[in-house]
């Protein structure tokens, strides 16, 4: 059954995931089609819970937020990797290149560095993701009112870029409860800078073994601006919540 979100409590939504991708993680454990079947409920739900969100101007052929540090969980970045594998030799070879020059140039910038460089992401092709339909939910969940806006801000300019709260939250609220669910089934459950993990996942053929039999593979690319003791600390406090109770304040699902 799809999870809805009401736009007021958090906290159900929330749980509600938590407990549907608990149940992937429980009756799936160490097992090939786990990363697929988590991955794919966490796309349906924050697909079917944005689909409403009016006036998001975001489109093909603009890829100007393509710019910015990507933090993405394990699964997210093992199903990519898988995507890599599959494709065509030339594409594939073509791809691993981008990634690796762009893991070279940006790897220890943070995220306003990163912006600045100008690195682009290496699956932008004409302004199109050529992984669309395996993009991380860091990408799905940015989504902007003002187009012009979003070039302005490529282009070094300070102004202030509307983005859609919905997105923002939903996008939060699916990952931090498949976050939370991977580290109570004894997963490594961080967030980690998309391009350096995928360099690790591509050159260690066991790394959705390693992950699937509890190893953090990616340590390495672990994103830390908000401690793993912190976020641990804030999944627990939210798990005791009630579900009638107010919602946290704004911001306590944001990783």
């Amino acid at each position: 059954m799809m999870t809805t979100f009401d736009g007021l409590n958090h906290i159900a939504f929330f749980k509600a995931l938590y407990g549907n991708f608990c149940k992937v993680l429980v009756s799936q454990p160490n097992e090939q089609g786990t990363i697929g079947v988590l991955i794919e409920d966490c796309f349906r739900t924050f697909e079917s819970n944005s689909a409403n969100a009016v006036g998001v101007v975001c489109h093909g052929g603009c890829a100007s937020c393509c710019a910015i540090r990507v933090a993405a969980t394990a699964p997210e970045i093992l199903l990519i990797a898988r995507v890599l594998r599959s494709s065509s030799n030339a594409m594939g070879f073509e791809l691993r290149q981008k990634i690796d020059l762009i893991d070279r140039a940006a790897r220890r910038l943070d995220e306003q560095g990163r912006m600045t460089s100008g690195s682009q992401c290496p699956f932008i092709e004409d302004g199109l993701c050529v992984i669309y339909a395996a993009r991380p939910l860091a990408c799905r969940g940015h989504a902007s009112y003002d187009e012009q806006a979003c070039i302005n801000a490529l282009a070094g300019v300070s102004c202030d870029v509307p983005i859609s709260e919905l997105h923002l939250t939903v996008r939060s609220l699916v990952q931090n409860a498949m976050q939370a669910a991977s580290r109570d089934s004894g997963y490594a459950w961080g967030t980690y800078e998309l391009n350096h993990a995928l360099q690790i996942a591509l050159t260690n053929k066991a790394s959705e073994t390693a992950w699937l039999n509890g190893e953090d593979v990616f340590g390495a690319a672990l994103i830390t601006d908000v401690s793993p003791e912190k976020m641990a600390e804030t999944f627990d406090a939210i798990k005791a919540i009630g579900v009638n109770d107010p919602s946290p304040r704004r911001g306590s699902f944001r990783s």
